[in-house]
């Protein structure tokens, strides 16, 4: 218990710091390639604070710990749709352009409705032997080519370009790869412990999945987004939420399920359409209610949502 312990607090450490120098050097790479901070936060951060959950989801998939692949996914994108993006609200007002309201969130939503259509009968209810299997594995990773060619065919003037001096490109690299790899044993790190943690007290593996590992791999897109956020980098915080959600579902479900068929045992519909729910949220804040922005109380409201299905999700034990 004591070694868990160790990794617990050492993962967050890493995580923190690790964060912090992904969003330095990858906001200055924005500004020396001359592309939008919307595109940097689709790609580089998003990949980069997307691997956690990646490393997680395949090797639960390979040793044949599906419920923790999926709740992972699952569980990660809820907790960077409600909370991480409800913190970062909280911290400052989240702008949105006409043309992400077009784009960006509709993709994040399709994904929350294209992985209800490879589980199949779970939209009423799925039976404990059914599965996300390795077709549905591949229809995701489809879907995955088609978000990677839109996102590179992004032009950099969609975002306003900051005035600050960037760092030469050796520091920035520097920056990025250190960040990186802090992010990703720091994740590892406290989930390792976490999970042994929760273990002990008898929980279920698709109830660590969902909640103690999602919220563990998520830690680096809370990190970049607040530290972003902080930093007025708006456009990474907000693509780094949106470009890991795409690729937790069609790339890292996908690649899950093509190499082992994913089982929908100790899952609920509710799972899936509090997922559904949470994208949907982001758009109608965005589009109807917020005036292209999500505010500091919609952010709140975000953030009530996460903490009442946690409170479910515990109740149903």
């Amino acid at each position: 218990m004591l070694l868990s312990i160790i990794c617990f607090v050492v993962g967050i450490a890493l995580v923190i710091f690790g964060a912090d120098w992904l969003t330095k050097g990858a906001s200055d790479l924005a500004r020396h390639l001359k592309m939008s901070e919307l595109m940097i936060g689709l790609t580089i951060v998003a990949v980069g604070t997307s691997l956690p959950e990646l490393v997680i989801s395949v090797s639960s998939a390979l040793s044949g710990n599906s419920g923790i692949s999926l709740g992972n996914v699952l569980g990660s994108n809820i907790f960077n749709s409600m909370l991480i993006l409800g913190v970062t609200a909280m911290i400052t007002p989240i702008a949105f352009s006409g043309k992400m309201l077009s784009r960006e969130i509709p993709f994040n939503m399709l994904a929350s409705i294209v992985i209800l259509l490879v589980s199949g009968s779970m939209l009423v209810g799925g039976a404990p032997g059914e599965y996300i299997t390795r077709y549905g594995g591949m229809i995701l990773l489809c879907f995955c080519a088609v978000f990677v060619r839109y996102t590179f065919s992004l032009k950099s003037g969609d975002e306003e370009e900051t005035a600050q001096q960037p760092m030469s490109v050796g520091k920035i690299l520097l920056f990025i790869a250190g960040g990186l790899a802090a992010l990703i044993f720091g994740g590892k790190m406290f989930v390792s412990g976490a999970s042994d943690m929760a273990r002990a007290f008898g929980l279920s593996e698709a109830l660590i999945g969902i909640t103690i590992v999602s919220v563990g791999s998520s830690l680096p897109e809370l990190a970049v987004s607040v530290n972003a956020a902080r930093k007025g980098n708006v456009g990474i915080a907000l693509g780094n939420v949106l470009g890991s959600n795409i690729l937790n579902i069609f790339f890292i479900l996908g690649c899950s399920a093509t190499i082992s068929p994913i089982s929908l045992a100790g899952f609920s519909p509710v799972d899936y359409y509090v997922l559904l729910a949470s994208s949907l949220f982001i758009y109608l804040f965005c589009a109807f209610f917020g005036k292209n922005k999500i505010t500091r109380i919609e952010g709140s409201l975000l953030v009530a949502g996460y903490v009442a299905y946690i409170v479910y999700l515990i109740m149903g034990i």
